[in-house]
Formats: C-alpha cells, sequence, structure tokens
C-alpha cells in the first residue's frame, strides 16, 4: 500500500504542477507519470536499499532526466515540459522550511546542518539531471553516427 500510495500522489504533484506551468493538456499525464517513476525511485533507494536522502535524490533525478529526454523524443516536445514539473516531488522544502525556522529561531548550528543537507540534496538532484543529460547526448550521438556508417 505503502509504493501504491507514493506512487498516486507523486504522479498528482506532477500532474498538478503541470497545470500551474501551463504545460500543453496533452502532456499532462505522460509529465505526471516521469514525475511519479522519478520519485518512486528516489523511495526505492531511500526506503528499500536505506541509502541516505542524497544519495536517493541524485538516482531519483537521474531516472527522472532520462525518461524525460525519452518522453520529449517519444511526444516531440521540449524535455524542460517533462524535467520541471517531475523535479517537484524530489525538491527537499520541508528540509528548507526547517532551516529557516532553525535560523529565525536562532537555533545556528541545527540551521547549519540542515541547510548543507538542502543544499547537497539540491547538488545531488542538479548532478544528476546533468548527468542525464549527458548520457541522453551520448546515445543520440552514438545512433546519428551509427546511421552514418550505413
Amino acid at each position: 500500500m505503502f509504493w501504491i500510495l507514493n506512487f498516486i500522489f507523486s504522479y498528482l504533484a506532477s500532474l498538478f504542477f503541470c497545470v500551474i506551468f501551463d504545460a500543453p493538456k496533452r502532456l499532462y499525464y505522460s509529465a505526471g507519470f516521469v514525475g511519479a517513476c522519478g520519485w518512486m525511485v528516489y523511495a526505492l533507494f531511500y526506503h528499500g536499499f536505506e541509502l541516505h536522502t542524497i544519495y536517493a535524490s541524485f538516482f531519483g533525478s537521474l531516472v527522472l532526466g532520462l525518461l524525460s529526454h525519452v518522453m520529449a523524443r517519444y511526444k516531440k516536445e521540449p524535455v524542460i515540459i517533462f524535467m520541471v514539473p517531475g523535479i517537484i516531488p524530489l525538491v527537499p522544502g520541508g528540509l528548507a522550511y526547517d532551516a529557516t525556522k532553525n535560523l529565525i529561531l536562532l537555533n545556528f548550528s541545527k540551521a547549519i546542518n540542515t541547510m548543507l543537507e538542502v543544499t547537497l540534496i539540491a547538488g545531488a538532484i542538479a548532478l544528476g539531471l546533468l548527468f542525464a543529460d549527458q548520457i541522453s547526448k551520448l546515445v543520440v550521438s552514438g545512433f546519428v553516427r551509427t546511421r552514418k556508417k550505413i
């Protein structure tokens, strides 16, 4: 039941952010699916393999980026339409709120630790998307070289 609810709620979060970002209506369901898959990989690594949230965020965003590129090629749309709503479930908003709250309450030791964790998670998400972009470029350029030889 845990996995089904995670999939449903992450799908809905990505889908509703498609609505907020005014994506084309025909892409709502596929962008929601991409976001849900990224979150499910995060949940698998975090809860299933018990990795730290930084590593789980990296692998979740890597899969999200790869699926965004695949879906963009399949639907013939820009990658960003799938990537931005899909990132939303992975963003550490609650931790950023806690860091800001601790900073305002003058709990500097907790605030610094939490801010560092938020920064590392955000960096892991960015790095995962960067790696996904580079992997997709390598695959596409490999296909182009293979086709030119034939």
